[in-house]
């Protein structure tokens, strides 16, 4: 039992060694500088929804009331 043991421990080892290892190299990449929205007050205002020959279909389709 005591192989066992060492074994789960020299596991455990190296998974923490490993995990932070990742975390280390992974947080840099992840920091990036925010980007301004491109879109002007109009343009977000508008209309996106637009009911096409597919989406009455699909409506049709799928019982749903137009």
């Amino acid at each position: 039992m005591t192989t066992q043991g060492q074994k789960s421990l020299g596991r455990r080892r190296f998974f923490r060694a490993l995990g932070a290892g990742v975390a280390a190299g992974a947080v840099p990449p992840l920091v990036t500088e925010a980007i301004a929205d491109s879109e002007n007050a109009d343009e977000k205002r508008k209309a996106r929804y637009r009911e096409s020959e597919e989406v009455k279909t699909y409506y049709r389709v799928n019982r749903y009331p137009s």
